[in-house]
């Protein structure tokens, strides 16, 4: 064997050690990407493609359908589990500095709420900064005209805050506020509201079976540290969500340990969630389709139509956690049968263990903040698709990570033609029938259309 100088053996040892991966991994695991609809904004990267168009392609309009931005608390949420469990903890005569794992209790007390659904600072702040990476991402396209959302406080107010950080002057930006009736039919932001046949309970049973099962263990380990307090599973779901709202409203919160909850213990919160999800505004409710496809004829229809001097390029609407779910069944997104061949959606969910390998996880699709955006594309740029009769394509993204639409996918990087996302569209629409019909719409003047964008609605400028 040839002499080798220290300095060379040196070089390859380091490149050795570079390359080397450690003797044991480390793992790693944040609950607050787990949280389903209390998780706060994050961008999973589900899947983690590039969300940049692609190459040889230009976005040259855009629209943005957004859940309202993180709250202090949902109204629900706190009269059946939070506040039952604060009323609990503080009539218990439990010594809980004496027990390592849950002394925390000795010394948490709950935030102090003026009113419950009401916008956090954190929400505030993370709709400003969105506003911001929206214009970011488009520099060469025009700011928006104005910025639609229904009328409740929580998303007037994340409106505001998202125009505040997207405008560059005072009073580019005016927001227009859509009532939140309930006999508009198809023309709101919360059509499911409009929608008799729509249940907001619909999900609990289906849930409420998984719940039973999953926090057994877990009561039976509470119990056995303190005897005293009486476990029931409403107070399991109380500490995981204050896990999430504690968070957006102070910055962090104990009840987030991994040490309180292992993190097979979060994962099997998220998938009570899931399943409650899937029932509600899902897969498995026989009106989420209809529900939903008033925004994506509407969508598709306004990015597709002749822009002109007076219209705009980026549109934004802000809306509930019901309405995004439903978007993506009318696109057939997250669909976990879609690729099985069969059509039996709800077999994907099973009550008496988690599906690891399901497409619909909430936490990554309804977060706090969560949106679904649709890019209208020029490609004529774009190798291999230059001297196309029509360079127009669209694309898909949700919380900024690109989706492939299923059966179109005939673009670059599996992007949409114009043609074959008006087939798809089209095709969806036959599919889930009229909106008035599925919904079983019992009150007059009822419409299976969206036009809230076709409208010179007048709207009020936010400030600074």
């Amino acid at each position: 064997m040839p002499f080798l100088p220290a300095a060379i053996l040196l070089s390859a040892s380091f490149a050795l050690a570079q390359n080397q991966q450690p003797l044991y991994s480390t793992y790693e695991f944040n609950p607050l990407q787990h949280l389903a609809g209390i998780a706060p904004y994050f961008e999973p990267a589900d899947p983690p493609r590039d969300p940049a168009p692609p190459q040889g392609c230009q976005v040259t309009r855009a629209a943005y359908l957004m859940r309202h931005a993180a709250i202090n608390a949902n109204d629900y949420d706190y009269e059946e589990y939070l506040e039952p469990f604060i009323q609990k903890l503080a009539n218990s005569t439990v010594d809980w500095s004496k027990i390592p794992e849950l002394s925390f209790l000795s010394t948490w007390s709950p935030p102090e709420l003026e009113e419950e659904e009401r916008i956090t600072r954190t929400g505030k702040l993370e709709a400003a900064q969105l506003g911001v990476q929206i214009s970011y991402r488009y520099p060469k396209l025009r700011l928006p005209k104005r910025v639609w959302t229904s009328s409740a406080e929580r998303t007037t107010v994340s409106a505001q805050s998202l125009i505040r950080g997207l405008e560059i002057e005072d009073d580019q930006t005016e927001m227009v506020t859509i009532s939140e009736s309930k006999k508009a039919g198809a023309n709101s932001l919360t059509p499911y509201s409009s929608c008799p046949n729509y249940s907001s309970s619909a999900g609990s049973k289906q849930s409420s079976a998984y719940v039973k099962s999953y926090t057994a263990p877990v009561l039976s380990r509470f119990r056995s540290l303190a005897p005293g307090f009486d476990w029931t599973s409403d107070d399991v779901i109380g500490m995981q969500e204050w896990c999430g709202y504690d968070t957006v409203i102070r910055g962090s919160s104990p009840f987030c340990s991994t040490k309180l909850f292992r993190p097979d213990e979060w994962l099997q919160f998220e998938y009570s969630q899931d399943i409650m999800y899937h029932y509600n505004t899902g897969y498995g409710s026989p009106v989420s389709g209809a529900i939903g496809f008033p925004w994506l004829n509407a969508t598709l229809n306004t990015l597709a139509s002749p822009p002109s001097n007076d219209d705009q390029d980026i549109y934004i609407s802000f809306t509930h956690r019901e309405l995004p779910p439903t978007v993506l069944v009318a696109m057939g997104l997250f669909n976990n049968s879609e690729l099985t061949g069969t059509n039996n959606p709800n077999a994907t969910m099973p009550l008496d263990r988690i599906n690891y390998h399901r497409s619909w996880v909430s936490s990554y699709i309804l977060p706090f903040l969560t949106n679904v955006a649709i890019e209208q594309m020029n490609c004529s740029a774009s190798y291999g698709y230059e001297n196309v009769t029509d360079p127009t394509f669209y694309r898909v993204l949700v919380n900024q990570s690109p989706q492939t639409l299923p059966g179109c996918f005939d673009g670059p990087l599996e992007s949409c033609s114009a043609q074959g996302m008006k087939d798809l569209v089209r095709e969806r629409g036959k599919m889930f029938g009229e909106y008035s019909a599925v919904c079983g719409v019992d009150y007059g003047n009822s419409t299976d259309v969206l036009s809230i964008y076709g409208r010179n609605l007048t709207g009020m400028s936010v400030g600074k």
